[in-house]
């Protein structure tokens, strides 16, 4: 079944499926072609048609996790107009994507100056500084401001979703991470959009 997908031009799909399960597993550093070519039900030398070597395999996987972020943000943005939802959309990517976002984010791993990649990692962007200035809990910023503070929040939601996923948190075995989300980054977005005073403040 899988070598009749292979030849229908599904290969490089489910050679990515694998690594992002692999990765998920073991990690990137575990990582082998012969191991995806296992998994996949193929040849060993198979997966060559359609990648080089891992960096190449890597840069195509980068570039579908952001391709589908985008696509998670954009689709988040017209349903919640919340800049709390988006966040929570954002870490449901990472762990329902864990292999994945590994990847993403380690420029190190793949040919970070790929077009293809470029322009995934452009449209996630686009997608998380779209319309910040307009979502209601949003902080109240000038325009121009918009990019910085959507940088702010890129990196609470980021830095929350990692350390959740390294098992950084005392209490995660035990706690739903989307609920958790809701309160911790609600809390700080709330402060940052100075609906309420600050400890310092009080």
């Amino acid at each position: 079944m899988t070598r009749q997908r292979y030849h229908h031009g599904d290969l490089r799909r489910a050679l990515l499926s694998a690594a992002a399960e692999a990765i998920a597993e073991s990690g990137v550093n575990s990582l082998s072609m012969r191991d995806l070519a296992r998994r996949a039900g193929v040849s060993h030398a198979a997966p060559g048609h359609h990648f080089a070597d891992k960096a190449g395999l890597l840069t195509a996987l980068a570039t579908d996790g952001f391709q589908q972020l985008a696509k998670a943000l954009g689709t988040s943005r017209l349903a919640s107009n919340s800049l709390l939802e988006l966040g929570v959309t954002y870490l449901r990517f990472a762990l329902a994507h864990r292999g994945t976002f590994e990847v993403m984010f380690r420029t190190d791993l793949y040919h970070a100056a790929d077009p293809d990649l470029l322009a995934a990692r452009q449209r996630a962007a686009d997608a998380l500084y779209a319309g910040m200035a307009d979502l209601p809990d949003a902080p109240a910023v000038a325009s121009e401001e918009v990019r910085e503070v959507a940088l702010a929040a890129w990196s609470m939601v980021h830095g929350f979703a990692t350390l959740w996923l390294s098992g950084a948190f005392p209490d995660s075995a035990a706690e739903d991470p989307v609920e958790a989300a809701r309160v911790i980054l609600g809390r700080v977005f709330t402060l940052h959009a100075g609906v309420i005073p600050s400890p310092e403040a009080s």
